[in-house]
């Protein structure tokens, strides 16, 4: 019996582990990758406008801050210039986009934990008619939490050229930029 008892154990082990790992997996900020490459949402794209013109992208998850996605972004712009034999980089147009999802989620204590009481009858006139604790009761009506999951994405068109920077200061040294931001770059494990 005992034998059967951890044959049946190993399985539900292995799958809660494997549950629990990717879950875990899954509870990290967007890496530095290209979009749809399979490790998470969110990524980096580029589209070719013209032979020195780019437009590039960063999306990060919900635990991606502004901030990264707009450094990834830039680095980015910035990998590709010498991916491409440029020197450096001019964005000539930048945007950030907030993207905000409201969760309401039924938490507090409940006497029914993963069950809920609910009831169907049916009456004269109306014909049936139901009762839910969640909906529509003053008791329950509380019990609610409220998240705002905030997603960022980043969009900028840049145009590459060869030699010293001019005076923008919307230019950029391709490899300075690199240089600068590399340490803070995350790639997917």
């Amino acid at each position: 019996m005992d034998r059967i008892e951890n044959s049946l154990r190993r399985p539900a082990f292995a799958a809660a582990l494997a549950t629990v790992l990717l879950a875990a997996a899954c509870a990290t900020p967007t890496p530095y990758q290209p979009i749809g490459s399979g490790h998470g949402a969110g990524g980096y794209a580029e589209q070719r406008i013209e032979a020195n013109r780019f437009r590039v992208s960063f999306t990060g998850n919900s635990l991606t801050s502004r901030e990264r996605v707009e450094n990834y972004l830039l680095f980015r712009a910035a990998e590709l210039t010498v991916e491409q034999g440029y020197d450096g980089f001019t964005v000539v147009q930048r945007e950030t986009e907030r993207d905000v999802d409201t969760r309401v989620v039924p938490v507090g204590p409940s006497p029914y934990h993963f069950w809920r009481p609910y009831w169907r009858w049916y009456g004269r006139p109306f014909g049936w008619r139901s009762w839910d604790p969640w909906l529509n009761d003053p008791f329950w009506a509380n019990d609610v939490d409220v998240r705002q999951v905030e997603r960022y994405e980043a969009f900028a068109e840049i145009v590459m050229f060869r030699g010293s920077r001019p005076g923008d200061p919307n230019s950029f040294d391709a490899r300075r930029v690199m240089a600068n931001l590399g340490p803070t770059i995350e790639v997917p494990r």
